[in-house]
């Protein structure tokens, strides 16, 4: 059978129909398509001549239709900020009632009772749904850095004739049916330029040309048995391969310029994917989600209305936090979220203090308010800007400058920063309670035996900033062409020794210790003493155990940073030894190991 008698034949089971104009305004088939498909079907003894179907039509529907359904639900959502703080993006409510609760009571009224759930981020808010509807919780571990590819390999096992759907759609009538006659993906007749597929003339998807727009992709299919074993296939070569993190489970689908299965066309109307704050605020503006503290910090501190607040749009993933942006009455902000685990690493008082103590100096970004409570902090957002370039000695002499004079202020507040403080708790917070690296206890000892040398030369303590790395570094021009150089993320900052941040600024950059040394002589215009200079390698050595530490911790949360977190234990090690060989014999005199 062809696509057109397929869908007719669905049709006729699903519903008596008496007459061909009636089955033609029920497909948008034409009369003669639907003329020819009655006379395949009754001539192939699926239906009779009053259209009802045969034995034949009664056992290939059985062996076609739906047996189950994969809900995809692990992912982030992250340009769901704010909403994503609080509620993941299935349990978004729509008059009422949660996406992924209207999905799985469309399932069952399609006769669909086996429900599979891929969660990740926040999966312990769906385990409600598994007494609830019966359904079957699948978790990936993986959620928070690969894409939803590995949440369908996870629930491989279940494939049979099956549909899969996105945890974030809503779909204003059932798209689901008893009857399935072959495998399709639904697009929607909307337009537009991040689609990489379209429908041709024979109701394929196919690849579009580059800068041509495709059809909007709803993510929904129906997988037919002969085509999941196809894809089971695939999607192992796929995962296994390695370089497919980042790619969503569409990418299965694909051979020779197009999609192995059909298309499913419906209005943009009728289905609509919810990905944003404004999406959700535009389907339903009375909904409970839309209450969120982010939100209405926003509204209190402009003085605005919730609909004032858009262009929402998720900003880079820091190490820290995560931020978004938005336009409200024509300019931009940007609202810093606090990420995971920075309730324990941070003080928001100490940090609120800080700001109130640099707001009118010139120093940062035109910081407006922070929330103590929740760590929420919003910011103007400075247009037309750029971070350091720390391969770029032109950005660096510039930054050292900056960075300079800031210390030569002489700021005070109420709290320190203490360094080796700070190591041993973050190696507190460390669930199982041990480092990940053999020789932690000696690099430890070793390192802590360098404050005797640190504490004899530091001759004055000032605000410093802790965190002065070249991303915090924001290059900007104002009206007149003048550059302006601000210093950004301030919430580590305390008391210290200023020649902390130099060495923080070389470790974070990753620098050798030729640009470590080329570094330091920039910030003191080639002036440098060489006991400070052995200090600054001792700070490398410390803070690069202090990162190293943050980074365990991190890690226990999900959060692994890679060669950064690796190189920073290497800091600790190497940086030892290099006092060590700078001092040779009188490093003793010191205490150091």
């Amino acid at each position: 059978m062809n696509r057109a008698e397929c869908d007719i034949l669905k049709l006729l089971a699903e519903k008596t129909y008496t007459n061909q104009r009636e089955i033609s305004e029920a497909t948008n088939y034409s009369l003669g398509i639907v003329n020819r498909s009655l006379r395949f079907l009754i001539n192939n003894n699926y239906i009779d001549r009053e259209y009802r179907p045969l034995f034949s039509a009664i056992q290939r529907l059985k062996d076609s239709s739906p047996q189950n359904a994969v809900i995809l639900a692990a992912g982030y959502g992250m340009r769901m900020v704010p909403i994503n703080l609080e509620t993941p993006k299935g349990l978004l409510e729509i008059k009422g009632e949660a996406l992924i609760e209207r999905i799985i009571c469309q399932l069952h009224d399609a006769g669909i009772q086996e429900i599979y759930i891929v969660a990740g981020f926040m999966k312990e808010h769906y385990e409600y749904l598994i007494d609830k509807y019966q359904v079957e919780l699948i978790v990936n571990p993986d959620y928070s850095s690969k894409n939803n590819l590995y949440s369908l390999e996870k629930a491989l096992p279940h494939l049979s004739n099956t549909y899969i759907i996105p945890c974030d759609i809503w779909c204003r009538q059932n798209p689901f049916s008893k009857y399935e006659l072959y495998s399709w993906y639904m697009v929607s007749d909307a337009r537009t330029s991040s689609s990489p597929v379209r429908i041709n003339r024979n109701h394929e998807l196919v690849l579009v040309e580059k800068g041509c727009p495709g059809n909007a992709m709803i993510g929904i299919s129906y997988l037919e048995k002969t085509q999941t074993s196809l894809l089971y296939r695939k999607i192992r070569e796929l995962c296994e391969s390695g370089v497919y993190h980042n790619s969503f489970w569409e990418e299965a689908l694909y051979q020779n310029n197009r999609m192995i299965v059909q298309a499913k066309i419906v209005s943009s109307s009728d289905v609509i994917e919810i990905n944003t704050y404004e999406q959700l605020r535009d389907l339903d503006s009375n909904s409970n989600q839309l209450q969120s503290a982010a939100i209405e910090m926003i509204v209190n501190v402009l003085n605005i209305n919730p609909a004032d607040i858009t262009e929402i749009t998720i900003s880079k993933k820091g190490m820290t936090n995560r931020s978004f942006l938005f336009k409200c009455l024509g300019k931009r902000y940007i609202m810093r979220i606090p990420g995971e685990g920075t309730g324990q690493l941070i003080n928001r008082a100490e940090e609120a203090e800080v700001y109130y103590t640099i707001k009118d100096k010139c120093i940062c970004d035109n910081f407006l308010s922070i929330d103590v409570k929740t760590g929420y902090k919003l910011t103007e957002f400075i247009e037309h800007s750029r971070t350091c370039d720390p391969l770029n000695m032109e950005d660096v002499t510039k930054c050292m400058a900056r960075l300079r004079n800031f210390h030569e202020m002489n700021l005070q507040v109420n709290h320190e920063f203490n360094l080796f403080d700070k190591i041993d708790f973050y190696e507190s917070l460390w669930i199982p309670g041990h480092s990940v690296y053999k020789d932690y206890t000696i690099t430890k000892e070793n390192v802590l035996s360098l404050k005797h040398y640190i504490d004899t030369h530091v001759f004055c303590k000032t605000l410093t900033h802790i965190d002065a790395v070249p991303d915090n570094f924001l290059f900007t021009q104002n009206a007149n062409g003048d550059e302006k150089i601000y210093l950004i993320d301030w919430e580590y900052a305390g008391m210290q020794d200023p020649h902390v941040d130099i060495a923080m600024f070389g470790i974070y950059s990753l620098y050798n210790k030729e640009q470590i040394d080329k570094l330091i002589q920039t910030y003191f215009k080639g002036n440098c003493d060489n006991d400070i200079k052995i200090k600054i390698y001792c700070y490398i050595s410390v803070c690069g155990l202090l990162w190293s530490n943050w980074c365990e911790y991190k890690r226990n949360l999900g959060v692994d940073f890679g060669e950064y977190a690796l190189r920073q234990y290497r800091y600790a090690k190497e940086y030892y030894r290099i006092v060590c060989n700078e001092l040779g014999e009188e490093r003793k005199k010191w205490g150091i190991r």
